[in-house]
């Protein structure tokens, strides 16, 4: 039976598309996206999602307190039966709520090295700084902003001559590859959680360990 990942985003879904790409082509197999979720009307990724033929849904957030918020989107999830849910660009923190519903089961991808410059604007946080490495972080969602266990990190160098939408654009083609990855270690249970630190496992680890 096929794995169900829900999708939230916010903005233009370019995860959300590498994501369902991966689906598409077996790099996340035995997997399917069941529902793309927003709570921004008039979202590029809604739109991108209903002309894939993706059950897509915003759920306005306006007038909510994010408690009241969460709750409508965890009963769609719930409604969908959803295995594992992939923030893609959602740019809403979650409540205690939606994370103890699916405690070890929220991912989200981060564009910066982690812990380094979470929050908002990471790619200029990091010009700003001075840094010679950038990067991205999946990792598994708790209640603090951009601080669950991390699953896979990758590196760009920085240039003496990037801009803000320079090393974004770098970052971003890394955020695809090991966004997909990220969520085929998942969904397989090719790890375990030591503390803070995702141990991966080989194929035959896993097998083992969900005997």
């Amino acid at each position: 039976m096929k794995k169900r990942i829900a999708i939230l985003l916010s903005g233009r879904g370019s995860n959300f598309e590498a994501l369902t790409d991966s689906v598409s082509n077996g790099r996340i197999p035995n997997a399917e996206i069941s529902v793309v979720i927003s709570h921004r009307e008039g979202a590029p990724g809604i739109e991108r999602a209903r002309a894939r033929g993706i059950d897509a849904r915003v759920v306005p957030s306006k007038g909510l307190d994010r408690d009241a918020y969460d709750r409508q989107v965890v009963a769609v999830l719930q409604e969908k039966k959803i295995d594992l849910v992939c923030l893609a660009g959602y740019m809403r923190l979650l409540s205690s709520y939606f994370v103890q519903a699916f405690r070890g089961r929220i991912l989200n991808i981060h564009p910066s090295l982690l812990p380094a410059f979470p929050g908002l604007e990471a790619q200029r946080q990091a010009l700003e700084h001075g840094v010679k490495f950038a990067g991205c972080t999946v990792h598994f969602v708790d209640e603090n902003l951009d601080a669950g266990p991390i699953i896979l990190q990758a590196t760009v160098p920085v240039r003496d001559d990037d801009t803000v939408d320079s090393l974004s654009a770098r970052i971003l083609a890394e955020e695809h590859r090991i966004y997909s990855e990220a969520v085929r270690i998942v969904l397989e249970g090719r790890y375990r959680v030591e503390g803070r630190r995702v141990v991966l496992l080989k194929e035959a680890e896993a097998a083992k360990s969900h005997v």
